[in-house]
């Protein structure tokens, strides 16, 4: 190659400034803007077969070079000549179907081949339909090029005439889209990244930035209601979370016939109406009180896939839908309590109590029980009868023992939400028997703490620092609320400390093995105990607690944000709605009301000077769901 050679380097144009053993090429680096800005230019040593020689030369600059490619009216004309010179050659046999160089070609469709213009020559043919390249991208010798066929070309003018009819209809799609009316069901094929966002899976949507919308999840959302896309009762939060909405998936092997002692007493498993997975039951034979845990550590192994699959599950997900569980739906016949006919495996623990209600000792035990479900209003219907009355009487005084350990009792409102075609929320009762099934799933968790501790068992441990309580806690929700806003917040760990709310000295959770994954790894470190096998070490331990914990977060999050959303679908479904407001914090000219019939907060400015745990009637405003934000007005 001589100096002055233009040559295509990077796919750009560039031309031969220096010779030698190796070549100094100069190309432009930056384009010239609309604004003024000049174009840059810099130069590179290469190798010869870095680049591809596209003319010999001499040309002065690569800017010479540019300013022909950049003409619309010469390469109109190269493109005009291009579809001629096919003509021609197409009717000579001779030629048809012969490879012909780019000089060549030039000199046919051109008459000659200026240096100058060689690089427009080169683009317009490389896009041009009637001839196909056959040389590599990087080649030093002039590339060759072949004219097409008759169908060939055909084919490739029904593709780009369907690339443009599929433009011009994604434009129009566009402008349907900006006005929020679309063409459905056919344009929901173009929402799918619209969705993806709304629902966490990605964080663009190319379609939303054409239209000139933010891309947020909330954003996306709300375009998907706008349009009909979604309806309010899709419920993106779990799936935005990375929380699954469906079951476990592994069904867990049957429990396996270990060697059980079978307990001769009946145990209660005692639960709201709607529960379909009870994990644990309760009973006192006179001498000592039982609670019986279902038993799924007996099959899940630490580190097998189901452990592992739970571990990044954390917990069960409720939401009004339904529940996504930790463990396969097909397992419950086999491990939850009561739900078959004849005796449920369990792992129990067994609790020696002294006279003033606390724990003297606590055995655990794998047993064959015999379970009797009970609702809620059921269990109080019976309360006075011989089975159930002495666990009522064993309840009442675990509480007197944690209130004399100053242990902080909360009473908020709560509601049970449903979904069906319609939204359903309806306050939460507190029946007396479920503070007795509480107070028994406590004494649980304290007995398996001291069984772990004096076992040297590495293990899971509930803690949380004594809270602050202010000495002027106001009576009523206020007061709860007041509570509420000074405890501090609990800790995970393998070390046991003090449960300050709750007014014992260590805890543990172990009666939820079914719902939740710190239940879950404590069982087995139980059964590792219980069958002589090896431990989990307390750096491991730490670990899978932390990963599980970390998991479980990221569910309950996903539940109170599928709660706040239903029932601001409920609000929108229900335009008449008016209910009580209760004063429990003055801010100002603004006070902090809680809603006991929908269990929400809110600020609100009352029309006159208030009390605290004042009634005031309100009524839902502005309702965002996709912000999940309602406000509240005073009526």
């Amino acid at each position: 190659m001589n100096k002055g050679a233009v040559v295509i380097y990077k796919n750009q144009p560039a031309i031969v400034t220096q010779t030698g053993e190796k070549y100094t090429i100069e190309f432009r680096t930056v384009p010239a803007t609309a604004t003024g800005k000049k174009a840059q230019y810099g130069t590179q040593n290469v190798r010869e077969k870095d680049v591809t020689l596209l003319h010999a030369g001499p040309v002065a600059s690569v800017a010479e070079v540019l300013a022909q490619s950049e003409n619309s009216v010469i390469t109109d004309d190269i493109s005009a000549k291009l579809a001629e010179t096919w003509e021609l050659l197409a009717s000579d046999g001779d030629t048809a179907n012969n490879p012909i160089s780019l000089q060549e070609l030039a000199e046919y469709a051109l008459g000659d081949f200026a240096p100058s213009k060689s690089w427009a020559f080169f683009k317009v043919l490389c896009d041009d339909i009637h001839f196909c390249s056959l040389a590599p991208e990087t080649n030093a010798v002039l590339p060759l090029f072949l004219p097409r066929t008759e169908s060939q070309i055909r084919q490739i003018q029904e593709q780009l005439e369907a690339k443009g009819k599929e433009s011009q209809l994604h434009e129009e799609f566009i402008a349907r889209l900006k006005q929020k009316q679309l063409d459905l069901p056919k344009d929901a094929k173009y929402m799918q990244e619209v969705e993806s966002l709304a629902l966490g899976h990605s964080d663009k949507s190319k379609v939303m930035k054409e239209a000139g919308f933010k891309e947020t999840p909330e954003r996306a959302h709300k375009l998907l209601l706008d349009t009909g896309i979604w309806t309010p009762h899709k419920n993106p939060y779990p799936t935005r979370r990375g929380v699954s909405m469906q079951s476990a998936a592994q069904t867990l092997p049957p429990p396996p016939d270990d060697q059980r002692l079978k307990v001769d007493h009946i145990a209660w498993a005692i639960d709201n109406e709607w529960s379909t997975d009870p994990d644990d039951a309760i009973a006192f034979d006179g001498e000592f009180v039982w609670v019986h845990v279902a038993d799924p550590a007996a099959a899940v192994l630490p580190d097998s896939q189901i452990d592992k699959t739970a571990r990044n599950r954390g917990s069960t997900l409720y939401i009004p839908e339904g529940a996504a569980r930790m463990l396969s739906e097909s397992s419950l016949a086999d491990y939850a309590l009561g739900l078959n006919d004849g005796l449920s495996k369990a792992l129990s623990f067994k609790l020696k109590l002294d006279a003033n209600g606390a724990i003297e000792s606590c055995d655990v035990l794998k047993t064959l029980v015999k379970v009797e479900r009970l609702t809620y209003g059921e269990a109080d219907e019976k309360k006075d009868c011989p089975e159930l009355a002495p666990l009522y009487e064993i309840a009442k005084r675990n509480i007197g023992r944690r209130k004399a350990a100053e242990a902080v009792f909360i009473d908020l409102p709560e509601v049970h939400i449903s979904v069906a075609e319609k939204v359903s929320v309806v306050p939460a009762s507190h029946p007396e028997s479920s503070s007795v099934v509480r107070e028994f799933m406590l004494l649980a968790g304290e007995g398996a703490a001291k069984f772990a501790f004096k076992n040297n068992i590495p293990f899971t441990y509930i803690s949380q620092e004594k809270p602050d309580i202010p000495k002027d806690i106001p009576e009523g929700l206020a007061g709860q609320y007041r509570l509420r806003r000074s405890m501090r917040g609990r800790t995970v760990g393998i070390i046991p400390s003090q449960h300050a709310g709750l007014g014992l000295g260590m805890y543990s959770q172990v009666t939820s093995p079914l719902r939740r994954y710190s239940d879950l790894i404590a069982h087995q470190q139980l059964h590792a105990f219980l069958d002589e096998r090896p431990l989990l070490d307390k750096d491991t331990m730490l670990e899978r607690m932390s990963a599980g914990d970390a998991a479980a977060g990221a569910t309950i999050k996903a539940a109170r944000e599928s709660d706040l959303h239903w029932t601001l679908v409920y609000l929108l479904e229900n335009p008449d709605w008016t209910g009580e407001a209760v004063v429990v914090e003055q801010k100002g000219k603004m006070v902090h009301v809680l809603i006991p019939s929908l269990a929400q907060e809110a600020d609100i400015t009352p029309s006159k000077e208030v009390e605290l745990n004042d009634v005031l009637k309100v009524k839902a405003g502005t309702i965002n769901l996709t912000e999940l934000q309602v406000q509240f007005i005073e009526i």
